[in-house]
């Protein structure tokens, strides 16, 4: 595939990390204002780095715009006599609909509003997906990449804004809570190394028994929880103090924070 990422910033990057190591690409340009910070993967083979935009539309057929929400209408401008019905737009923009993305590119054009993960560098994204009427028939093209860099979901776009908060955001609340975990190992005798790893592994051990037995966290938990044991004194002390209400305020916050910035 020949794919261009306009805006090769942090989630840029991580997505051209996944794209070289799933093989996904034939040519890839990564575009950027100053491209300073994109000179390692000047070396790599059938990656372009550039600063110019139209060049690298007029040379792919899918392109990723991933730019913060305030610069997508000077690159909309920028590109939109270049977009034709052979490219296949792909938005990664928080809080950006498609409705505005329509008004700048035009509704007969693919357009895919997406939402993945930095854990796309690593082939473990969930990205949800939804697109405008147009782009329906690409939708399986874009499912098909984003599967290879992880898990795609199709959702509604009306679900985007609280995707985005469980799935984007939902990264940084998860290491979060390995940190705390770690700090509690600390506190409890383990040097901070031996501690973050064995968070981490426990974490993953965790996630891999939902996904393997496609079970509900409650039925493993039970599993653990012997009566009167240590296991459901801690989960007792967890809940006293507010473990999953400041889980839920928090999701709600951030839910409350990107609709406002989609609404700007």
């Amino acid at each position: 595939m020949k794919i261009a990422i306009i805006g090769a910033g942090n989630l840029g990057k991580c997505i051209a990390k996944g794209l070289i190591i799933n093989n996904t690409i034939t040519t890839l340009y990564l575009t950027k204002r100053n491209t300073n910070s994109l000179e390692e993967w000047k070396e790599l083979n059938n990656i372009k780095v550039t600063s110019n935009n139209i060049e690298a539309v007029k040379n792919s057929e899918i392109i990723i715009i991933s730019v913060q929400p305030n610069q997508f209408e000077k690159i909309g401008v920028e590109i939109k006599d270049y977009v034709n019905e052979r490219h296949t737009i792909i938005s990664t923009i928080t809080g950006l609909s498609i409705k505005r993305i329509e008004k700048l590119l035009g509704s007969k054009v693919n357009i895919i509003r997406s939402m993945p993960n930095t854990a796309i560098s690593v082939g473990k994204s969930v990205t949800c997906l939804c697109s405008n009427e147009y782009g329906k028939q690409k939708l399986v093209v874009a499912e098909a990449i984003f599967n290879n860099l992880g898990n795609a979901f199709l959702i509604e776009e009306k679900n985007m804004q609280a995707a985005t908060v469980i799935c984007a955001s939902g990264i940084a609340f998860w290491m979060r809570l390995i940190r705390a975990t770690a700090q509690g190992g600390i506190q409890l005798g383990f040097e901070s190394k031996a501690a973050l790893e064995m968070s981490i592994y426990t974490a993953l051990g965790a996630v891999t028994l939902l996904s393997n037995n496609d079970s509900h966290p409650e039925q493993e938990i039970d599993k653990v929880t012997t009566p009167n044991g240590c296991t459901i004194e801690g989960l007792i002390e967890m809940e006293k103090q507010g473990l999953s209400s400041s889980l839920i305020s928090g999701l709600a916050a951030s839910f409350e924070k990107i609709n406002k910035i989609s609404n700007k």
